[in-house]
């Protein structure tokens, strides 16, 4: 980065994420219940939006891009405030469907005084697997398609699309199946994995693990988060690391999909693969100077006047 702003060739970013949303009940505790039966006091809770696809939106959105969610959700309370939230945010909702009889994805987080939390989450009902109502007409539009792996007839669909139209695609390696993996992957021109997703998938959560993956479903740029240790990165049979944004962390909790966001927003703008790396791990990190998953997602200048005094 140069200057004030970083010369990326495209001022406008155009982002699609498609996939989960959900409706998260954080309770702040002074420590996270553990593995044993437990009653805890909580000092604060809220109710926000949260799911992957649906806060990487948020934070195109924050960052002054175009942020279109594509995904599905039940015609039920949680559905409403979720569409509700995103709209608020900035986020164009126009294909976030909300069917009847279906039943919204909810989580429970507990978050201690160190930031860490505890995550359970409910997927959803009776959500319909067809892709036939995605709007494949318009995804030429955009600089970039970001999908995690919760819906992944979606977004094998909306990956081939976008193959065909030129368009980036990225996928948020959350925690999931291998056969989801081993469809997604070969659709997919980046593909960020979290390090116990990784290790899950792979066996490891190394340059090994990154090495075959790009070997075998032929990903430009493979990618792990590893927290405090950073990012390591595989591009065009390269690796490359980044090191992690020292803050004082309140809640980690949506940092990953905070990453994949801005990761995609600076992907849809042209980045070169290293500056889109580091700005992700900058915007990430001042994430989690706030509580829950989306209150510290910063601005386009925060993240800038951020990266530049730490750099």
């Amino acid at each position: 980065m140069s200057g004030k702003h970083p010369t990326w060739p495209r001022k406008e970013a155009r982002v699609a994420c498609l996939g989960l949303s959900a409706l998260d009940y954080i309770w702040v505790v002074d420590e996270l219940p553990g593995h044993a039966s437990a009653k805890v006091r909580a000092d604060d809770f809220a109710v926000k939006g949260g799911g992957m696809a649906a806060t990487a939106a948020v934070t195109v959105a924050r960052l002054g891009g175009h942020a279109s969610f594509v995904g599905r959700a039940g015609a039920d309370r949680e559905g409403e405030l979720m569409r509700a939230e995103l709209s608020a945010e900035g986020v164009d909702i126009e294909h976030f469907r909300l069917f009847e009889g279906a039943r919204s994805s909810i989580s429970g987080i507990f978050v201690d005084r160190n930031g860490e939390r505890q995550i359970a989450n409910f997927r959803g009902a009776d959500l319909p697997a067809g892709t036939d109502w995605l709007p494949f007409g318009v995804f030429g539009s955009f600089g970039a398609l970001l999908c995690d792996p919760r819906w992944p007839e979606g977004a094998s669909a909306a990956f081939g699309a976008c193959r065909k139209l030129g368009v980036p695609t990225i996928l948020d390696g959350d925690v999931a199946e291998a056969q989801i993996f081993d469809a997604l992957l070969p659709l997919a021109d980046h593909a960020i994995f979290s390090k116990p997703a990784l290790a899950g998938y792979a066996g490891s959560a190394d340059g090994a693990a990154l090495q075959a993956i790009a070997e075998r479903h032929g990903c430009t740029v493979c990618a792990v988060t590893l927290g405090e240790a950073g990012v390591l990165y595989l591009e065009n049979g390269e690796f490359h690391s980044v090191d992690a944004f020292r803050v004082d962390a309140i809640d980690t909790t949506g940092a990953g999909d905070v990453f994949h966001g801005a990761y995609a927003y600076a992907v849809a703008r042209r980045a070169p693969t290293s500056e889109a790396m580091t700005f992700a791990a900058a915007v990430a990190a001042l994430k989690c100077t706030r509580p829950d998953g989306r209150s510290g997602i910063p601005t386009l200048e925060a993240s800038l006047s951020f990266w530049r005094h730490q750099s």
